[in-house]
């Protein structure tokens, strides 16, 4: 009997995508950096993404220096840059598939409200766990209050579980762990885990590598894919996160050291390049180009542990 015919993989895709609340900073660059190195190691197109969603917080110009950054670094991308700003109606018809689907409810709990819930222990980025209120009681403004509501994605105590390319096997309650999330925000934004599922999805992205930070984001951004019956990346790599000299991982809001900066003081690229593939384990030269980097590239050998440059090695990146 003739074996059935090997179903045909999809072509690897692969994506960076940066939000442009403030210049690229060290850890951001290396997250592009190793997500670029993951991209020629495969052979895989490399898409560029702009994650302009949260515009209360997009800083004006910001997009055009990321650009400007990567370029900078040797970091060269195939597709893009795409502007989630400019996708609000692939959203909007993902909600509606969702609400049609009874997997959506109002919510007009307030972040105060969630915190005085006892019932409400915090969990992870996103603050504390939701409690239901909306969902067991029905969703009302308060005293009057003209509040608008948010939508939230109903999750049901289904185990999610995927092996993460560098943290291992993960299994995930969502009803344990965060509880129904919110899809598109009171102020009418749409959340994060709704634009970024959707756009992996109709971008066909096949692997993700970004900071593990965000390692809590995946069921969710799963189970919502599930729900809209879209295939999901088949790989995720969660690498551990570029720390300062306290031990803090870096920020764009505390003023961590920036690409920008950089490159406004002369600063030879292929050092900043071999700083950060140094601090990921990945080579010992004083400076290297990006490209130079992808021969012999593979996930296992980014380092596991979170750490900080070696700024007694490349004293010119270091903080202040």
């Amino acid at each position: 009997m003739t074996p059935p015919p090997t179903p045909l993989l999809p072509s690897p895709r692969c994506r960076y995508a940066p939000s442009p609340t403030g210049s690229l900073h060290l850890g951001n660059a290396r997250t592009a950096l190793l997500a670029f190195l993951q991209a020629r190691s495969l052979g895989a197109a490399f898409v560029l993404r702009i994650e302009d969603l949260d515009r209360p917080r997009t800083v004006p110009g910001a997009t055009e220096a990321i650009l400007d950054d990567l370029r900078w670094l040797g970091i060269a991308w195939d597709e893009g840059p795409y502007l989630q700003s400019e996708r609000l109606d692939l959203y909007e018809r993902a909600l509606a598939r969702l609400r049609d689907g009874r997997h959506v409810f109002e919510c007009f709990c307030s972040r105060a409200d969630l915190l005085r819930a006892a019932s409400a222990p915090h969990a992870g980025e996103e603050g504390p766990r939701y409690p239901g209120t909306c969902r067991v009681h029905g969703a009302s403004p308060q005293n009057g209050s003209n509040r608008q509501s948010a939508l939230r994605l109903r999750v049901e105590p289904e185990p999610i579980d995927f092996v993460d390319e560098v943290a291992g096997p993960r299994a995930f309650d969502l009803s344990q762990s965060c509880g129904d999330f919110v899809l598109r925000r009171a102020d009418g934004l749409f959340a994060y885990q709704l634009a970024t599922a959707v756009d992996d999805a109709l971008m066909g992205i096949t692997h993700v590598l970004r900071g593990d930070d965000l390692l809590s984001s995946t069921p969710r951004q799963l189970w919502i894919l599930r729900l809209l019956g879209q295939p999901a990346p088949r790989r995720y790599a969660h690498v551990p996160l570029l720390l300062d000299s306290t031990g803090q991982k870096l920020s764009k809001r505390l003023g961590s050291m920036t690409i920008s900066a950089l490159r406004e003081r002369k600063i030879d690229p292929r050092r900043v390049v071999a700083a950060l593939a140094h601090s990921a384990g990945l080579t010992d030269a004083a400076r290297i180009d990006a490209e130079a980097l992808v021969e012999g590239f593979s996930i296992g050998r980014i380092a596991r542990a979170p750490n900080a440059l070696d700024t007694a090695r490349f004293p010119e990146l270091g903080e202040g």
